[in-house]
């Protein structure tokens, strides 16, 4: 009788091991169970290295949790990713530039109001033991983006009341120049506003010969090929004008006189682009460049060039292309109206955000990973301090204000913007060389013919 009753017992918990799932899952005496997974995580510019204490810190939260990072080369990182999207081998995690965001909503998945997760947990007061217990957690409301993250960051990644995306940082545009060169021309520093000081500056600093040919550059305006992100650079005074890049609803607007502006009689977007292609016309005082220079970055770093404007990461470019040259960073200029002494405080932001994959099998624990990395403020400033980039969350800002090298691009995040350029952004951008371009090789062309031209190209890549 004792031998039918240990064999039937034993029969019992053969079946419940087998139907339980014992042996694919660990469990505990919490009864709550776990099994590994793996969040494939995909990334341009920043290396494994970078993420390995944030990746430590959440694993501590998560063992059963591994982190699969990838870095992929700029050039080749969303031929591969559309690619990899499309055939179901894409990552779970993907990283995309704040412009691209409505582009690639249908393949994205919203961050959900919550996440579940699985913790482990020491109980007991005699006997400790660790145990797993689930927690659900709220993730970031748009109230908390707003709140919590610079200005830029809601109005790119929120759509139709979802959040999209989540930056571990925010980059802005400033002013690089050399010591050498202002010291030698008798200037002590660059003026911070689009004024006759900052024209009388250039024009000091440029040097010209014979037949209108450079030999030396005050400020790197006026072109489009060799200028590093000119686009940027006019899409930022274009919006310190007053120009309207784009409404909410899609429409291009930077050719038009906007509403509030209708009494000015004046048209921003052709004041801003006159003022930017008028530094590459030979018959302006301010004239400083022509589209046979080199490209800027490579006249700033061989010391030919006074003034450049870009992005925090080519300080380190800089260095190491040219330890010994003398340059600081500041703000990046404003307009300042004479009259009622006030200026503007318009800054252009350039970044990345982190996302999930429609077609992940595991959209919870992605963006539990996603906002542990880019909101625990604790986690953020472990990648910032490895990659010596500005913040996006406003605490830490102030922080950052600190860091000599970092101040400028931190103090800027605040009032920095951005606008969509549409599904081919860089069609978009194309369009705009083109008519900086077109107007700098032609300077008697009519420039409203010109600008409604490129709006209606810049249009036809939203629809």
């Amino acid at each position: 009788m004792r031998k039918k009753f240990i064999i039937s017992t034993l029969a019992v918990v053969f079946v419940f091991l087998s139907t339980s799932g014992a042996g694919c899952l660990n469990t505990n005496q919490s009864g709550v169970q776990t099994k590994p997974i793996t969040l494939t995580y995909w990334r341009v510019y920043d290396d494994k290295s970078d993420f390995d204490e944030i990746i430590k810190s959440y694993q501590a939260l998560h063992p059963n949790i591994k982190i699969d990072y990838r870095r992929l080369r700029y050039e080749e990182y969303e031929y591969e990713l559309l690619n990899a999207l499309a055939e179901d081998r894409g990552p779970d995690i993907l990283s995309i530039h704040n412009t691209w965001v409505k582009k690639y909503q249908s393949k994205l998945a919203p961050m959900p109001p919550s996440t579940t997760m699985v913790y482990p947990e020491t109980q007991g007061s005699i006997k400790k033991e660790v145990v797993n217990v689930k927690r659900t957690l709220k993730t970031i409301s748009i109230k908390d983006l707003k709140d919590d993250f610079v200005n830029v960051v809601s109005h790119d990644v929120v759509i139709d009341n979802e959040i999209y995306g989540l930056p571990l940082s925010v980059d802005t545009l400033a002013m690089y120049y050399n010591r050498d060169l202002l010291n030698n021309a008798g200037i002590a520093k660059p003026s911070p506003y689009w004024n006759e000081e900052f024209f009388r500056s250039v024009n000091k600093l440029t040097r010209i010969d014979s037949k209108q040919g450079i030999l030396q550059s005050g400020v790197a305006l006026g072109g489009s090929e060799n200028i590093n992100r000119s686009n940027d650079i006019l899409s930022a005074l274009m919006m310190q004008s007053g120009a309207t890049m784009m409404t909410d609803s899609g429409s291009v607007m930077f050719h038009v006189v906007p509403e509030n502006l209708k009494d000015d009689r004046r048209n921003p977007g052709i004041e801003a682009l006159q003022f930017y292609t008028d530094f590459a016309n030979p018959t302006k005082e301010s004239y400083s460049w022509n589209n046979e220079l080199p490209n800027a970055l490579d006249m700033f770093v061989s010391g030919n060039l006074a003034i450049i404007f870009d992005y925090s990461y080519n300080l380190e470019t800089i260095r190491q292309r040219a330890p010994k040259l003398n340059f600081s960073v500041t703000n990046f200029p404003q307009i300042h109206d004479q009259v009622k002494n006030t200026s503007t405080n318009i800054n252009f932001a350039n970044y990345w955000v982190e996302t999930v994959s429609a077609k992940s099998e595991h959209k919870n624990e992605a963006w539990d990973f996603i906002k542990f990395m880019t909101s625990n403020e604790e986690q953020v400033l472990k990648y910032l301090e490895n990659t010596n980039k500005p913040t996006a969350l406003k605490e830490l800002v102030s922080k950052q204000s600190n860091n000599d090298e970092l101040a400028v691009f931190a103090s800027q995040v605040l009032t920095a913007k951005s606008w969509y350029k549409g599904k081919n952004p860089e069609a978009a951008q194309e369009a705009i060389k083109n008519m900086i371009k077109t107007i700098v090789e032609n300077p008697g062309i009519e420039v409203d013919d010109i600008i409604n031209t490129t709006a209606s190209r810049v249009q036809q890549t939203v629809r």
